[in-house]
């Protein structure tokens, strides 16, 4: 079925939709005043007329005209819209379905009846206010939840602090403290000077070594341009280390050859160079503290399933093997269990991003869940397994819905320890 033709069917899905939940609106304004009706009734029709637009301008309107933030937007309201009153439906047809069978059983009790007197008339059963009112909250709390996700937690950065004993750590690299970050989506960002906050964060942290594990973008380097100011100021006495997500390659956008595509990656990389930040492709380099070594491993994205598998392990760690303590920064944290683990057993620890925590969850003490645990065997926070250690960043930034929720994003703080 074409565009031309979906995108209008969907419309008028949408539409009748907005025709269903109105009625329980309907229903619940029926004992206000008709000045408070005709305001709720226009909220409601205005808010549909502004989405059923925002929703062709997206797939209709020139791309070009708008920015990614603007589009993205239009798609999210269209989202947070329907996906709010398909809930308030989903009350309303369980009620229906209830009222229908109170109906059918009033008719097939008058059908049978002895009595000469109908026990009812057989008339439908009106909808009750309190079903329709329990329809709207049921709407409006995802609603709520979102909308707060969008304005409280996109950037509401929260420092994580953990400590890793590594029994391989020289003596010189006890107490050292590590930062990273990870999944920034520059091209998702709407609001510049909370990200720059979030940055300051990290600095006054005063870690010695920062390490980003990839996704700086999510399609085009172009994304990053207005944020290469901000993200330059990441930096540590031994440095910043990088490397690329799955997003960074460009391929999840059509490109009108593949040697714009690759001068796209070109240009990514060159854009950590512009940052001040050491990207690592399939290589390592050695830090020195008190000219003790420590290894840091870089590898290009590489994740299990359908993800892309750029990155070679054996190659960025050839010769990695002579230095006691070693560190993997790699994307996907799928690449422990399938890779890592199995033939690299002597890395101490690997730091990994890609998740984002779903951008939604509850976290309360030791108490976490998240939609992402029913993908990722190791979705957030710290992991253990004999002797090494995987450490999952919530991400940063956000992707799709431009908002958080329960799972805000995160700077994490680890200090390297030889010994308890």
């Amino acid at each position: 079925m074409s565009k031309v033709v979906l995108i209008p069917l969907v419309a008028v899905v949408f539409i009748l939709l907005d025709l269903y939940v109105f009625q329980a609106v309907k229903l619940s304004a029926q004992n206000v005043s008709t000045l408070w009706k005709n305001i709720l009734f226009g909220l409601y029709w205005g808010i549909t007329a502004i989405t059923i637009t925002g929703f062709f301008l997206y797939h209709f309107g020139n791309p070009d005209a708008y920015s990614r933030v603007f589009r993205n937007f239009l798609l999210v309201i269209v989202f947070i819209n329907y996906f709010s009153k398909f809930f308030a439906a989903i009350i309303l047809v369980l009620g229906d379905i209830f009222r229908l069978g109170q109906y059918a059983f009033q008719v097939i009790q008058n059908k049978f009846s002895s009595s000469n007197e109908p026990i009812s008339n057989g008339k439908s059963i009106p909808r009750s206010e309190f079903l329709a009112k329990s329809a709207l909250i049921a709407g409006a709390l995802p609603l709520a939840a979102m909308s707060f996700g969008i304005i409280s937690g996109a950037h509401d950065y929260r420092i994580r602090r953990k400590t890793i004993v590594l029994p391989n750590l020289p003596k010189a690299w006890d107490g050292v403290k590590v930062a990273q970050i990870s999944d920034i989506h520059s091209g998702s960002f709407w609001n510049k000077i909370a990200v720059e906050g979030g940055v300051d964060m990290l600095l006054k942290e005063k870690p010695e070594v920062v390490f980003f594990t990839g996704d700086l973008v999510n399609n085009e380097a172009q994304e990053v341009e207005k944020y290469i100011s901000i993200f330059s100021k990441v930096k540590a006495p031994l440095g910043v280390y990088s490397i690329l997500g799955n997003h960074d390659y460009g391929d999840y956008k059509n490109w009108n050859s593949q040697k714009a595509k690759q001068q796209n990656l070109q240009d990514l990389k060159e854009a950590h160079g512009l940052m001040g930040w050491n990207l690592l492709l399939d290589e390592h380099k050695v830090l020195y503290v008190d000219k003790e070594p420590f290894a840091v491993i870089g590898v290009e994205n590489w994740g299990a399933g359908g993800f892309a598998k750029y990155g070679d392990l054996q190659k960025a760690y050839h010769g990695a093997g002579d230095f006691p303590t070693k560190i993997l920064l790699s994307h996907d944290p799928s690449h422990w269990d399938a890779q890592v683990r199995k033939d690299f057993s002597d890395i101490d620890l690997m730091l990994a991003g890609h998740t984002h925590g779903f951008q939604f969850g509850v976290e309360v003490g030791d108490f976490k869940w998240s939609p992402s645990q029913y993908v990722y065997k190791q979705w957030a926070g710290l992991y253990t397994a004999d002797n090494q250690h995987l450490y999952v960043n919530r991400g940063y930034g956000y992707l799709g819905y431009p908002g958080r929720i329960g799972i805000p994003p995160e700077i994490t703080i680890l200090e390297l320890k030889s010994i308890v």
